[in-house]
């Protein structure tokens, strides 16, 4: 009866499972078939050798934690470490707050044709490739740049602020804000669309004003969205939005933009050290797991809302 049930159940969704095939295939192609490539972090891995063999002429040479201690007692680790944790940091507090307000205050708005314009024009930056901004940020703040000319006009000095490492976090967590806070506010706007509007008219019949409907009945309704936000953001720690990182930074200003990410493009990618590299990323990967995993607690402990 079982077995009959169970193949009843199969015919009656397999529209579902062929929907959801296309991406379960290319999720084992990109996400699990190459995670047998992470033992060349145990290795002293070179192109063209096998990575898993039987054969004792393979030329597999298994090194342990070697790689693993090489990064951590090397001379960069601290200043990786330090600028990788800071940006990311940053962009928790400025790239998840910002968002929350904004959606608070746009559903405030009532005249709908500014409040669509506002949700367009907040979105807009989003779909600008991540090469024509950081492109725009490096023309805008270089000596010559419009950002130069009017710190000259307001009786200041024009510098080259893209070789200053002093300023680059704040040029980073702008741009990384500005070009993300708008679309990351569709998902809590959508959270406040989904609230009982009941609520709102029971409290304005108890004289509540529009600062309390939203302290105790907006925030409140979208704090297990919240939740779940900052639980992700917290688990990539380790993660910073190296694609933009990578197009900003220079040398000049590697002690306060190298970062994980380009760390390993650099060595791996153009230095080919992929046992070395990957042996970094797997560290970072394990510390952003258990990021994850430490934040889901305490987030089920404090709002009752978590991943799993």
């Amino acid at each position: 009866m079982k077995r009959r049930h169970s193949r009843e159940a199969i015919k009656e969704n397999l529209e579902l499972y062929s929907i959801i095939l296309p991406a379960i295939i290319m999720i084992a192609i990109f996400s699990y078939i190459p995670l047998y490539g992470l033992l060349i972090a145990f290795q002293d891995y070179a192109p063209g050798n096998a990575i898993v063999s039987f054969s004792q002429q393979a030329g597999i040479r298994w090194v342990g934690f070697k790689h693993f201690l090489k990064f951590i007692n090397g001379p960069y680790f601290i200043r990786i470490m330090r600028n990788t944790i800071w940006l990311s940091l940053l962009n928790i507090v400025f790239g998840f707050t910002i968002p929350v307000v904004f959606s608070l205050l746009l559903n405030e708005v009532k005249l709908n044709r500014f409040k669509k314009f506002v949700q367009t024009a907040s979105y807009l930056p989003y779909f600008i490739s991540m090469v024509v901004v950081a492109g725009m940020v490096l023309s805008f703040i270089n000596i010559n740049g419009v950002f130069s000319k009017l710190v000259e006009v307001f009786g200041g000095t024009a510098k080259s602020y893209n070789t200053d490492p002093r300023y680059f976090s704040r040029i980073y967590t702008i741009t990384n804000v500005w070009k993300s806070f708008g679309f990351n506010s569709i998902l809590y706007l959508s959270a406040i669309a989904a609230v009982d509007t009941a609520l709102y008219e029971s409290a304005k019949l108890d004289g509540a004003k529009r600062f309390q409907l939203m302290r105790y009945i907006t925030i409140p309704s979208i704090k297990p969205t919240m939740a779940i936000m900052l639980i992700l953001s917290v688990g990539s720690i380790l993660s910073s939005n190296t694609d933009l990182i990578l197009l900003l930074y220079s040398p000049a200003n590697y002690e306060s933009s190298d970062v994980i990410g380009t760390y390993i493009y650099r060595l791996g990618i153009e230095g080919g050290q992929f046992s070395y590299t990957t042996a970094i990323g797997l560290l970072a990967a394990v510390i952003n797991f258990l990021m994850v995993f430490v934040a889901n607690k305490a987030s089920d402990k404090f709002t009752g809302a978590s991943l799993w």
